[in-house]
């Protein structure tokens, strides 16, 4: 199932368009796992930066995104696939105050550790 995507391709399977479609590639996935990696962090125009440049905790939201990605590639063929929340994020331990200055490019890993064909 390991297929790579260009951001068109993975605009084309998540519900964040334009500049708020925060990945750039899609690396490698399978029924359990996904990895994505992106530069969009060191963007001056990135949708959640701040005055004061992109803080640790979007982090959340690039990972919600690849997991969005992930839901999408393990949809059903002819059903779409259900919409995701993210209802807490615990124990979340950011080690730097700002993204924007990170290295790129920022490597995404995401795991299914629960889920049914509906979600």
């Amino acid at each position: 199932m390991s297929a790579t995507l260009d951001r068109e391709g993975i605009a084309a399977r998540i519900p964040h368009q334009g500049t708020m479609c925060l990945l750039d590639r899609l690396e490698a996935w399978d029924a359990q796992t996904i990895h994505c990696s992106t530069r969009t962090h060191q963007n001056a125009d990135n949708p959640l930066r701040t005055p004061g440049g992109l803080l640790a905790p979007c982090a959340i939201e690039y990972a919600a995104q690849a997991m969005a990605l992930h839901g999408g590639l393990t949809a059903a063929p002819d059903q779409p696939p259900s919409a995701g929340y993210i209802a807490s994020t615990r124990n979340v331990r950011l080690h730097r105050l700002n993204l924007h200055d990170a290295p790129a490019p920022l490597h995404l890993h995401a795991q299914r550790l629960s889920g049914d064909a509906q979600q």
